[in-house]
């Protein structure tokens, strides 16, 4: 009985490290899985897009991208940073699809998309919704809320993605997320910054208060010193 036990345990054991490795190390197995199963690598789906849709991106014009999710205004904006050092507005894209409301995305399955500013982990050339790009939803600052909030679910899977259904991710449509796919892969996913906004801090000012949670100023002005920091201060 004795060993029975402890194999069920050990069992149990490998089975949640199991788990946790396919949704949460996805980063790191995902591309080996894919180049063992002969799918389309990134690579293939550059030269897809070049080839199919004319887009003129000069990557050497831009050394760093910001992808600029507005929330209320349901619109992407990428932006490029000129060798100046200044952000020019490359594109807008606008949202394909809406899930949840104004505030940050607090649980699994409250389809929120997340508010704050996350890295991409990697861009996906074999997603059910054409192409996507994962970002690193979520991040500190969100792992460090759940956890005084009582919440260790918190969510994961939040992708920038084609098509048009979502339930807490970012769909631009298919013609879309080809054009910002490329420009990642181009400029690299180390010198890309997602800012996931309540709303467009460029242009206006607003206090939003979300309920259940008392640290939403805090996030805001985070969200706002980055847009400080990325676009400078605007004009009053």
């Amino acid at each position: 009985m004795t060993v029975f036990k402890n194999k069920s345990a050990w069992f149990f054991v490998l089975l949640l490290a199991g788990l946790s490795f396919y949704y949460f190390g996805k980063s790191a197995w995902r591309p080996v899985w894919l180049k063992l199963t002969g799918a389309k690598s990134v690579e293939q789906a550059v030269t897809e897009i070049r080839f199919d849709r004319p887009f003129a991106f000069d990557s050497g014009k831009w050394s760093e991208l910001v992808l600029l999710g507005l929330k209320e205004e349901r619109m992407l904006e990428v932006w490029g940073r000129l060798k100046s050092g200044e952000l020019e507005l490359i594109k807008r894209y606008p949202f394909t699809g809406f899930s949840g409301g104004p505030g940050p995305k607090l649980r699994e399955g409250d389809g929120q998309i997340p508010e704050g500013i996350y890295a991409i982990e990697y861009l996906n050339p074999n997603s059910q919704f054409h192409l996507s790009m994962k970002l690193n939803y979520p991040n500190a600052f969100d792992k460090a809320k759940g956890k005084a909030d009582g919440c260790d679910r918190l969510g994961f899977d939040i992708f920038i993605h084609g098509g048009s259904a979502t339930i807490g991710c970012i769909p631009i449509g298919d013609a879309g997320i080809e054009e910002v796919f490329l420009m990642v892969s181009e400029v690299g996913i180390d010198n890309v910054t997602a800012i996931v906004s309540p709303y467009d801090m460029q242009t206006k000012t607003k206090r939003i208060e979300i309920p259940g949670i008392i640290w939403e100023q805090e996030l805001y002005n985070i969200i706002g010193a980055e847009f400080v920091r990325q676009f400078g201060a605007k004009n009053e």
